[in-house]
């Protein structure tokens, strides 16, 4: 039902003829309403929300679904439809009557919980029979009561005789059961409330079945005697009853009667509450007991408005005046004997109190719903009244009982605030609310307003002149001497109202002389409030257009004596700081507010911004900063946009912007002369806190950029040391300068690179190197993202892990400032030239910046020609800049690990990706300081010395790229560099033996850097010359014998090279470096993992020496084993002959071509030591010989034959 009713509200009255029989179930009142789903202010079932109203209104069937039956059940007997009103109306308004007095017998009864389901049912069923009933009466006038031609003489049937005298009958029946049902006011208090069973259903008394069907009958009272007169188009007089002039009683007397008494009841209930509310509380409690007695209020406005409008009759607020004048006399001649009396403790508060809260049911339309648009019709005349009598009872003093006075303090927080209260009373149309949150002092107001107003509007500036006089007669030396803080308040907004209804200067000429009226010990108690009235002057006057400098001159000393006194006044006097803090406060608060206000600027707006802010700043605190430059750019936008509307005029008239820039016009001049005084006053702060922490980050970035689009719309502003290019000067201090911490310098540089203008500007400048200096830039805030001051001891963040480490918001300002460097040109044609995707990667500012360093080396591999080469280099250093510094913090002594992965991580893959550019004379020398900084630093060089773990960790992530890098130099490089192979064989010599692992196991190997270097081979094509290099540090530096004593580590370093054999190709160069210190290992060295080791890495170095060549074993590794034999055989022969056993299973034909070598180391052996035959050397060495097949044997057999 509640849809239907909603969704009635837009559709035609045709329309609804269509909508269902529930939509037009018979209404009625209930305050039952469940808010839970729809927010309703009326009961779906309600005359408003169903459509009854509009429908009665609009002269419509009432219920045009019910009552189609040819008979009905009405009080529990069938009659017909079409006839039962006419031939039976007394005896069904008897059974009404009969039923009303069942249903006041069901209140005798006791309602406990266990009786009240019973107790409610039976009086809900006599309601609902009654409500029926009535609904019949208004179905019946409206579609089968004929009018009748009383001139006819045509002789009737006697149905029609009956039915002629139907509407007289029905107001007799009709007037008795109002006198049979008496007042509203008169009926047993009740509850409101309702019982709740398990079923969640709402289960009332008896008493308030009573109350609502009395309202309904109230109500459908006047909508039957209002369908009388709408469908017979005729007064109609009753047989029965006469009213109170003795006249015969009407259908129009009769509604007039009941409309005077049922107001004259609903004041009753009114006025109830209104004695019983407490007067704190009046101006918040409802003034209806019931939702049903609120709906009927709505009903009655609706219905006697409508009334009003079409006929001859009285308004809605015409009745209720009348019955509130009754009210207001004091003697009670006039009250008419069938009116209840009404009496009340206060008469006048309770007028205002009522004429009020009725006021807001204006905002219901016809279905109930709320429309805060919706015209309230005026009760002006009324209204002036109840004033003349509040004043004349109040001794001359507006005051409402039940309205506040003491909250206006509180009111007025701001200038703005008292202004907009000002506002508030003088505008046309008065917020229906206002009563509920304003004094009585601000109705005065807004009455004062409205009469002055009206007043000058009819007869000119006259009435002002006399209310002026009046007004200014009142406040003189005593009065001004005697004024409270309240006072005080009252004489600000009673001065500030005339201003704005009337004369602004001379109010305010006449508001200064008044205030030098004030005792000095009262301004000083109450400056802030004298301050807050000062400025509201100053900013009436702003938004009146009017010149400012008869009120900005005064004022602006007074704020620059304070801004003195807050400089000199010592942190530890608070409470003094704190006074003077609140002054200067709405006094910055104040200014804003004009500048934002003020549609264009005059010279006295530079008043405002004296060297009194010079002071200011240099004396606050990191919360009063935030407030000052918060003022700073707001003034600075509001300059900057007053500029542009300036130059947007001035290019629609056609005026040349050169003309504009040289010869300036009185506004741009006024406009230059404020942007003046703010880079004098604030500017110069600013650049002497770039390094300092005192000012906030963002603030300082923010003011910078302001100040930076300031120097481009108005260029001749800056100061002379910033001339002739203001903008870079400006950005070089706050965004290229490596000495601004990067928080700054990356919020800085968003705001600048935001300004397509400004970007577009620069980058074709030609004045300096715009876009590569930003990028340099960004490089150092993604490298320093972990260092938090550049100038301070503690320096580094907190180490966290890399992803929490960096403050959110730098982060998210590091992003922003990705995303709009990676849009600048410059950044793009690098990327399309490398052909690198980078659009996903910008949310990410270390991705980022690896992919742009990538993108780099690989468009300086593509060009082909020497001079974009040699540009490409210079660029490229550029945009490093001085990167070393940058990295610096990280280095020093307070260790950092997520700054150290960072650092490491970026410059290995700067060497890599830039390895060609490093290739060239202009870069390396870049390159040898890096490797010197980060690999090759002096704790590095000294071996007994531990490097802190998380530098060793980020050494050893990053080593790879740095090795790969640098042997790519090597092979690139323009000029063969022995230092710089110098470099990498020292890197390798410090790093293969750091990063050994504990124990010599190959599978803990598997990610030393040095081995991981060498991956990849694919994409690195010198990777070859860097493992030359690595076999020759391990044979210069890990295979060296000091005497006879082995090299340490010997068994780590073995299975780093076993290692190094499994990952690579073994190249026979490498066998004849590594291969006679292996031979030695096995020869000299007894430990068992040392021999296992040197055993599989012969093996390996054999196999190796196998492949690529065909029958013949390797000339080289031939030459190696002969000098071993060589060295050895005579002394270790048994380890010789061992070995080469091993290497026989190996690959025979290599011992076969080393029997001629043996047989003389045998020989040479045997005649050094002059005993003859050695059998047991020749025993061994004829063991091996069987290993060899029949060269072997053939070997075995001359040495048997030989006599020598």
């Amino acid at each position: 039902m509640e849809n239907c009713s909603a969704a009635s509200t837009f559709l035609t009255d045709s329309l609804e003829l269509e909508l269902g029989t529930e939509w037009c179930k018979p209404p009625y009142f209930s305050c039952a309403v469940d808010n839970r789903g729809g927010g309703k202010h009326f009961s779906g079932e309600s005359y408003l929300c169903s459509g009854a109203l509009k429908r009665l209104i609009l002269n419509l069937d009432p219920l045009p679904t019910n009552f189609e039956e040819d008979t009905l059940e009405i009080f529990g007997i069938q009659w017909v439809t079409e006839t039962a009103l006419v031939n039976s109306s007394r005896e069904l308004f008897h059974l009404f009557r009969q039923q009303l007095y069942n249903l006041e017998t069901l209140l005798q009864s006791s309602c406990d919980f266990g009786k009240v389901s019973t107790l409610h049912c039976k009086a809900d069923n006599i309601r609902q029979q009654c409500v029926l009933f009535l609904h019949y009466v208004k179905v019946f006038i409206f579609r089968y009561l004929k009018v009748q031609n009383a001139e006819s003489h045509v002789p009737v049937h006697p149905y029609e005789a009956l039915e002629a005298q139907l509407p007289s009958v029905l107001i007799d029946e009709l007037h008795g059961l109002l006198l049979y049902i008496g007042h509203l006011s008169e009926l047993p208090s009740v509850n409101i409330g309702a019982f709740v069973n398990q079923n969640q259903i709402k289960l009332f008394p008896p008493s308030w079945h009573l109350l609502h069907l009395h309202l309904d009958i109230h109500w459908l009272v006047l909508e039957i005697l209002y369908m009388l007169g709408e469908k017979l188009k005729q007064v109609v007089y009753g047989h029965q009853f006469m009213n109170l002039a003795s006249d015969n009683l009407t259908n129009i007397s009769l509604f007039e009667e009941h409309c005077e008494t049922l107001l004259c009841d609903l004041i009753s209930l009114s006025l109830n509450r209104y004695d019983k509310v407490r007067s704190s509380e009046s101006l918040m409690s409802d003034q209806c007991p019931c939702l049903c007695i609120k709906e009927l209020w709505v009903l009655l406005i609706h219905l006697l408005d409508h009334r009003s409008k079409w006929f001859v009759s009285e308004s809605f607020w015409n009745w209720l005046n009348k019955l509130l004048k009754t009210l207001l006399e004091k003697s009670s001649d006039r009250r008419r004997s069938s009116m209840p009396v009404i009496q009340s403790r206060d008469p006048l508060g309770f007028s205002w109190w009522i004429i009020t809260h009725v006021a807001s049911f204006y905002k219901f339309d016809r279905h109930g719903v709320p429309d805060e648009m919706r015209k309230v019709e005026s009760n002006w005349n009324f209204v002036e009244e109840l004033l003349k009598k509040s004043i004349s009872v109040q001794n001359s003093s507006f005051s409402i009982s039940w309205l506040p006075f003491k909250g206006l303090a509180n009111t007025m927080k701001s200038p703005l605030s008292m202004l907009e209260m000002v506002k508030t009373c003088c505008c046309d149309k008065q917020d229906q609310e206002l009563y509920k949150s304003s004094s009585s002092y601000t109705i005065f107001l807004c009455i004062l307003a409205k009469v002055v107003k009206k007043a000058m509007k009819s007869n000119g500036p006259h009435p002002w002149k006399q209310v002026k006089g009046r007004i200014y007669s009142k406040f003189h030396q005593k009065r001004m001497e005697e004024l409270t803080e309240v006072g005080l308040q009252n004489f600000f907004s009673l001065f500030l109202l005339l201003a704005a209804v009337a004369e602004v200067e001379d109010v305010a000429s006449h508001v200064l002389d008044l205030l030098n009226f004030l005792k000095p010990a009262f301004v000083t108690s109450q400056r802030a409030l004298i301050w807050k009235g000062h400025m509201a002057f100053l900013l009436m006057y702003a938004q009146k257009n009017l010149d400012i400098g008869v009120l900005a001159e005064k004022f602006s000393c007074a704020f620059r004596e304070k801004a003195k006194e807050f400089l000199v006044s010592k942190n530890e006097e608070m409470v003094q700081r704190q006074t003077i803090w609140t002054l200067l406060s709405i006094y910055i608060d104040g200014v804003q507010e004009v500048f934002e206000t003020s549609y264009c600027l005059y010279p006295s707006h530079e008043k405002l911004l004296n060297d009194g802010f010079s002071m200011l700043l240099r004396a606050c605190r990191e919360s009063e900063l935030r407030t000052v430059l918060s003022f700073l750019q707001a003034v600075l936008a509001r300059i900057r946009s007053m500029h542009q509307q300036l130059c947007q005029e001035l290019q629609r008239d056609n005026v040349d912007l050169f003309v504009v820039q040289s010869s300036l016009s009185a506004k741009e001049r006024h406009l230059a002369a404020v942007a003046s005084a703010l880079w004098r006053h604030f500017f110069s702060f600013l650049k002497s806190q770039r390094m300092s922490q005192v000012v906030p980050f963002s603030q300082l970035a923010d003011a910078a950029a302001d100040f930076t689009l300031l120097a481009m719309d108005m260029p001749s502003t800056a100061p002379s040391d910033f001339q002739p290019q203001p903008v870079i000067s400006i950005i070089q201090l706050f965004g290229w300068d490596d000495i601004i911490c990067p928080q700054v310098v990356a919020r800085y540089l968003s705001h600048v690179l935001q300004n397509s203008t400004l970007c577009e500007a620069l980058s074709h400048s030609g004045y300096v190197s715009f876009q590569a200096l930003t990028i340099r830039s960004w490089i150092r805030c993604v490298l320093q993202m972990y260092i938090k001051n550049l100038s301070g001891p503690d320096d580094l963040l907190i180490d966290k892990n890399l992803e929490q480490a960096v403050e959110k918001e730098y982060m998210k300002q590091l992003v922003e400032l990705t995303r709009l460097l990676f849009n600048l040109s410059e950044v793009k044609s690098i990327f399309s030239k490398a052909q690198v995707e980078y659009l996903s990667i910008s949310e990410d500012p270390k991705k980022a910046l690896v992919r742009f360093f990538e993108a780099v080396g690989i468009t300086y591999g593509n060009l082909q020609t020497l001079s974009d080469k040699s540009a490409m280099v210079t660029k490229s250093l550029e945009y490093l800049g001085e990167v070393l510094k940058y990295i610096k913090p990280y280095l020093g002594k307070k260790v950092f690990s997520a700054g150290l992965q960072l650092t490491y991580g970026m410059m290995g893959i700067l060497v890599k990706s830039w390895a060609q550019i490093f290739a060239t004379s202009k870069a390396q020398k870049l390159l040898f300081r890096i490797i010197d900084c980060l690999l090759l630093p002096h704790a590095v060089l000294q071996q007994e010395k531990e490097l802190p773990a998380p530098m060793l960790s980020a050494i050893q992530k990053s080593l790879p790229l740095y090795l790969q890098g640098m042997c790519i130099v090597c092979c690139q490089s323009q000029n063969p560099n022995a230092y710089l192979n110098q470099l990498l064989g020292n890197v390798i010599e410090q790093y293969i033996g750091r990063f050994l692992p504990a124990s010599p196991y190959v599978s803990d190997l598997g990610q030393h850097p040095v081995l991981l270097a060498l991956r990849n081979t694919a994409t690195i094509p010198p990777i070859s010359s860097l493992k030359k290099c690595i076999v020759q540090v391990i044979r210069k530096s890990y295979l060296e014998y000091k005497g006879s004593s082995p090299p340490p580590r010997l068994a780590s370093i073995l299975a780093f090279i076993l290692q190094l054999f499994k990952e690579t190709n073994t190249d026979i160069y490498e066998v004849e470096l590594l291969l006679p210190g292996i031979l030695k290992c096995l020869v000299l060295v007894s430990e068992p993992q040392v021999k296992r080791l040197a055993t599989e890495n012969l093996q390996y170095m054999v196999k190796a020496c196998q492949v690529g060549s065909e029958e013949e074993p390797s000339s080289q590794l031939t030459s190696v084993f002969r000098q071993f034999i060589q060295d050895y055989g005579m002394r270790y022969y048994y380890q010789v002959y061992s070995i080469l056993e091993t290497v026989a299973t190996l690959d025979q034909q290599v011992v076969i071509h080393l029997i001629s070598t043996l047989t003389q180391s045998l020989k040479d052996s045997e005649q050094k030591w002059g005993l003859g035959r050695n059998i047991a050397q020749r025993e061994a060495y004829s063991k091996l010989l069987s290993h060899l097949g029949q060269m072997g044997q053939d070997e075995m057999q001359r040495l048997e034959n030989d006599n020598t």
